[in-house]
């Protein structure tokens, strides 16, 4: 009898033994399926992606590149790639920056303390390189070969690259353009919701300060800049040209070469704006300004008697980025003493 009961337990242990067995394979077998109905959360793939960009090489041939996610270690060179990039709220992207001409612009220097600016101004390739961006984007002559080399370069590497349209590759610089580079911008990062934003700022302050000068009477001006003894001028298909344009006045040498303080007393302009690249230092734009006010051989020019000799900051005017309003701003207060809105 003892016997009996010693193998009636026996058996009732295996089969417990079994039930445990057969629940935790069931219970192994749930956890599976559900992993597979279920991806981990990195895997899920952004519908926004790909994204395939226009952008161009250096022998300025368009050219398509196709992002797969959002760029994470952006190299970002000269003013308005930087502010831009600020301005969409992507600072934590930026693996470092260099280049400005100005300091940025107030609202944005809290997102700028976050990111690494170089001394180098224009970066070497090797810092570049030492930085291991996934994307660059800069100005045209950023890829010169004595600078960063051609983009098929960093294409070919892996990086992405994107060239502001006004910084030397399109033909006709155009407040256009700017809006293009934003929102393009937009797409690669997938925040275009912010960078439809800026861009609507932008068009209705331009649209606002054109109409609030249209029946204004007609100035004639120039757009120039000093290097040594050369005043250089900034023609009708500049982005300084377009903006002159838009506000109804009349851009005298509109083909944009190079002139003589001869040149200068003959076309005898009603205002004169000096470009000018500050850099931090506050004594730049009025210096700019004094080699035409102080000069004793330009004293005959209308825009001296008139008072009308301006700076305006190079950001403005040339791969302006955010600072376009602020150009439109610039001329329209100078031109006519009006503000946009």
């Amino acid at each position: 009898m003892k016997h009996f009961k010693k193998i009636t337990s026996l058996l009732l242990s295996v089969l417990l033994i079994l039930s445990l067995v057969g629940c935790s394979n069931s219970k192994s077998d749930k956890n599976t399926s559900t992993e597979k109905s279920n991806p981990p959360q990195n895997e899920i793939k952004d519908s926004h992606y790909p994204v395939t960009i226009e952008t161009y090489n250096f022998i300025k041939e368009p050219i398509k590149l196709t992002f797969d996610k959002a760029p994470e270690k952006v190299f970002a060179v000269y003013q308005n790639s930087i502010e831009t990039l600020l301005a969409l709220g992507l600072e934590d992207k930026i693996v470092a920056a260099a280049g400005l001409d100005h300091p940025v612009k107030e609202e944005y220097k809290a997102a700028f303390e976050k990111i690494n600016y170089l001394k180098e101004f224009t970066p070497s390739k090797e810092t570049v390189v030492m930085s291991e961006p996934d994307f660059i984007v800069g100005w045209y002559s950023l890829f010169k070969d004595k600078n960063l080399g051609d983009v098929s370069y960093w294409n070919d590497n892996g990086t992405n690259t994107y060239i502001s349209l006004n910084s030397g590759i399109a033909i006709e610089k155009t407040i256009d353009n700017e809006i293009t580079d934003i929102l393009n911008l937009g797409k690669i990062f997938n925040v275009e919701d912010k960078a439809q934003a800026l861009v609507n700022k932008i068009t209705e302050s331009v649209e606002n300060t054109a109409n609030s000068v249209k029946n204004k009477d007609k100035q004639n001006t120039l757009v120039v800049e000093f290097f040594d003894d050369k005043i250089s001028t900034y023609g009708a298909n500049t982005l300084a040209g377009d903006m002159i344009t838009k506000l109804g006045a009349n851009l005298l040498n509109p083909e944009g070469n190079s002139i003589g303080k001869e040149d200068l007393i003959t076309l005898n302009p009603d205002c004169i704006f000096v470009v000018y690249m500050d850099r931090g230092d506050e004594n730049i734009p009025q210096q700019e300004v004094d080699k035409i006010l102080k000069d004793e051989s330009l004293q005959t020019l209308s825009a001296i008697k008139n008072k009308k000799v301006y700076p305006i900051s190079l950001g403005e005017m040339y791969s302006s980025g955010i600072r376009t309003i602020d150009g439109i701003n610039t001329f329209s207060e100078g031109l006519y003493g009006t503000l946009g809105k």
